[in-house]
């Protein structure tokens, strides 16, 4: 019976780490679940909660990670992660929202608010500034909204975001039906 594992590498980044990472998850015969990549300054950040046979230990996935060669210099964290009992136990995410413009001090935090007036959950954010003008800031959510509070909630991140000089884009998400 297979196990969980929770798995983060924290390094240089590189060109060909998530290939390389996720090659050697692969050659354990990790199944991979829940999977983040971001790139921290000259540094990346690489988590993902795995599925491993029970004969793979976590010194065994952490072994794999650190010999990986893409991960030279790598800080590797491996332990089991008991919390993946039902992958689709998760957040319904509803919308992925979008809000670009200057950054401001506060920002991140007066649209988190919103969303949380709402009650709605908050499954992802990213935040990061523009590459090519590091004064321009991009944020991405995505969000479960309850039934019926949709409208209100995206209508005030809507003038939250315009009110600070930002742009705001929202996507539903389109729910998912199971294949007959």
């Amino acid at each position: 019976m297979p196990h969980t594992l929770h798995v983060q590498v924290f390094c240089p980044d590189r060109t060909g780490l998530v290939s390389g990472l996720t090659a050697a998850l692969f050659d354990l015969g990790a199944n991979l679940g829940d999977t983040r990549f971001a790139v921290l300054g000259q540094r990346a950040e690489f988590s993902a909660v795995v599925s491993v046979a029970d004969d793979i230990t976590a010194e065994q996935v952490g072994a794999a990670m650190r010999d990986c060669p893409e991960a030279v210099e790598a800080d590797v964290s491996v332990m089991p992660y008991d919390a993946w009992v039902n992958p689709e136990g998760g957040p319904n995410i509803t919308h992925h929202v979008y809000v670009t413009g200057g950054d401001r001090p506060g920002l991140v935090t007066r649209l988190a608010e919103v969303f949380g007036d709402f009650d709605a959950n908050i499954a992802t954010m990213n935040a990061q500034a523009m590459p090519q003008d590091s004064s321009q800031y991009i944020i991405r959510f995505a969000v479960a909204i309850p039934s019926g509070r949709e409208s209100a909630c995206l209508a005030t991140v809507s003038n939250t975001a315009q009110s600070m000089g930002m742009t705001y884009r929202v996507e539903p998400v389109l729910a998912q039906h199971p294949s007959p």
